[in-house]
């Protein structure tokens, strides 16, 4: 009989395959009392399995393809600081020492005391670790256990039949070993919309489904399993109906994202002829070749911090210049918006702000010393980056974002930085465009609610809808636990949204979205009725909007989303929403 589980759709599509099982090293872990002769092994196996484990993250770095996401870098980056943390790597021992227990129950008394002074102190960048922490642990206690690290993958080769991965989670060096490796879909217990799992099956295009509870106790190897990445449900020995109609849905689907390449050079236009700039979001300048190839209009967020993380140093001037003209000059005359540096939270350095004033970047949280805040309080840094920018925007058209701006006064502040970088450029006599339009990212509830007075400075705004959403809704994006609850459908999140975009259209400012929103085609004709006509997403999601947009009447549109703006009923939004998507 067919068994449905439910969890949270982050990354669409259909896969019908059988499952490939990753089983947590966390179960039954053994409480072992052990007498004082055996300290001194039991430490050493400790530091022994610490030691497999990173030089295992070394080499699973090296092994990433030029052309993986850039985000596996960069938690693997992260995972190798979190496992030479003393409070991981060397308190265990004294517990070893001090309790008379075996290494495995001193690892997770301490991954337990960690996770609880988290939670406790209630910061949300320590808070977003605890994914990070427990997988770094689980890779130790496999290492303590005898049990191979490195996961059964499945099979390489074109001819071989994708395979489902089913897990409690997995964390970045799992996916780097699934590069190469057909991979039907992910299906995960832990994880929510911005989980790690959830941002690489999104950039690679493979459905998943997180957040599924008990999954592991269901699901078996060799299981036939699907699963829809559209509504978020994964089906357990599935009756032959049930699988017909997938296979089915599944051929349907592969034969419209053939259909789908067909409009790369079609402009995005709603029926009665309303003109969508469609643009892309990228990391690094090698993400460039993604925007091109989707017939994007532009990158409308390149995520200049990526340029700063996995690194020793602060970036030179000249490094950052010719990594933005490489994506300008890629980009041939479509523009450019670039933001400035937007570390915290997520997003730390592998330094620690050397030769610098400036404190620990990896110290900041979502709610700290992030974002425009942390190069206001290091206007070196910022100065730099900005004369790399103006110098780089001779090469083609540029914009200049700034993330997270809540007041005026350091809007105003930032904008006074970037006149004296153009006065600092002018003194070396070194070409560099001065007319470089100059945008704020509204992505905190104040700056939404006061945004006349950002508009009077800005050439133009962006929505970070994910920020927004998470500051509004008080709810961390990226804690499993409270993920059902970050709703970009909630009224209070639609009313900031919308305020947003009529403000600026009625003060003839320029206003796109870049967050996940842009990309989610549930939400395209949600966006378009509030007015906007600039999308920023993921190159993998454009050409899904694009088809969408041109099978949208704009006016009936409207009139339907006035009324899901006018009104804080949840359920009838819902049924708004339907209506919407009625052709």
């Amino acid at each position: 009989m067919t068994l449905a589980l439910h969890g949270i759709a982050v990354s669409r599509g259909i896969a019908v395959s059988r499952a490939l099982v990753w089983d947590t090293a966390m179960r039954d872990i053994p409480r072992n009392r052990i007498d004082k002769k055996s300290v001194r092994f039991e430490k050493k196996r400790f530091d022994n399995a610490i030691k497999r484990v990173a030089d295992e993250l070394v080499e699973i770095r090296s092994q990433i393809a030029a052309d993986s996401p850039a985000e596996f870098d960069a938690f693997l980056n992260l995972h190798s600081l979190i496992l030479a943390d003393p409070i991981l790597s060397e308190e265990p021992k004294n517990l070893i020492q001090s309790k008379l227990i075996n290494a495995e129950w001193a690892l997770i008394e301490q991954m337990e005391v960690l996770l609880e002074q988290f939670s406790a102190i209630e910061d949300d960048y320590f808070r977003e670790r605890n994914s990070d922490v427990r997988q770094v642990v689980e890779r130790v206690l496999k290492s303590l256990r005898g049990h191979a690290t490195a996961l059964p993958l499945p099979p390489e080769g074109e001819n071989e039949d994708p395979w489902l991965i089913v897990a409690h989670d997995i964390s970045p060096a799992d996916m780097v070993q699934l590069k190469g490796r057909r991979v039907g879909a992910f299906v995960t217990e832990m994880g929510g919309a911005t989980s790690h799992t959830a941002i690489v099956a999104r950039s690679l295009g493979i459905p998943a489904v997180v957040g599924v509870p008990r999954a592991l106790e269901f699901v078996h190897n060799g299981d036939l399993v699907v699963v829809d990445g559209k509504v978020g449900a994964v089906f357990l020995d599935p009756a032959t109906m049930v699988v017909e109609e997938y296979q089915r849905k599944q051929a349907i689907l592969a034969l419209s994202r053939q259909r789908l390449k067909r409009l790369i050079t079609t402009e995005a236009r709603t029926q009665c002829g309303r003109r969508v700039e469609l643009l892309a979001n990228i990391e690094l300048p090698e993400d460039v070749k993604g925007v091109v190839d989707a017939g994007a209009d532009g990158v409308g967020l390149f995520r200049s911090e990526f340029l700063f993380m996995n690194r020793k140093e602060w970036p030179s001037e000249d490094e950052q210049y010719e990594a933005y003209r490489k994506v300008i000059k890629a980009m041939k005359g479509k523009p450019v918006t670039v933001r400035t540096l937007d570390l915290g939270a997520d997003k730390t350095l592998q330094f620690d702000g050397a030769n610098s004033s400036a404190p620990p970047v990896s110290s900041t949280s979502a709610l700290g010393l992030r974002s425009i805040r942390f190069s206001l309080s290091e206007p070196a840094i910022f100065l730099t980056q900005i004369r790399a920018l103006l110098r780089a925007a001779k090469h083609g058209p540029v914009k200049i974002l700034l993330p997270m701006l809540t007041n005026i006064r350091e809007t105003r502040q930032a904008l006074a930085y970037i006149d004296m970088a153009r006065e600092q450029l002018l003194e070396r006599r070194f070409q560099a465009n001065q007319a470089v339009p100059i945008g704020g990212m509204i992505e905190v509830p104040a700056a939404a609610l006061s945004l006349p007075h950002f508009l009077s400075y800005l050439d133009y705004v962006s929505i970070g809808t994910n920020d927004l959403i998470q500051y509004t809704l008080a709810v961390d994006r990226v804690d499993h636990q409270v993920a059902h609850l970050y709703d970009p459908l909630h009224p209070a999140v639609l009313r900031l949204v919308y305020e947003v975009i009529s403000s600026a259209e009625k003060a003839g400012v320029p206003v796109s979205v870049c967050g996940e929103m842009a990309g989610d085609i549930r939400l395209t004709r949600l966006l378009l009725g509030m007015g906007l006509t600039q999308y920023s997403m993921h190159p993998s999601q454009l050409l899904d909007v694009k088809e969408l947009l041109l099978k949208t009447d704009f006016e009936a549109t409207q009139k339907l989303v006035k009324k899901v703006t006018r009104t804080f009923d949840i359920d009838k939004i819902d049924a708004l929403m339907r209506q919407l998507h009625e052709d």
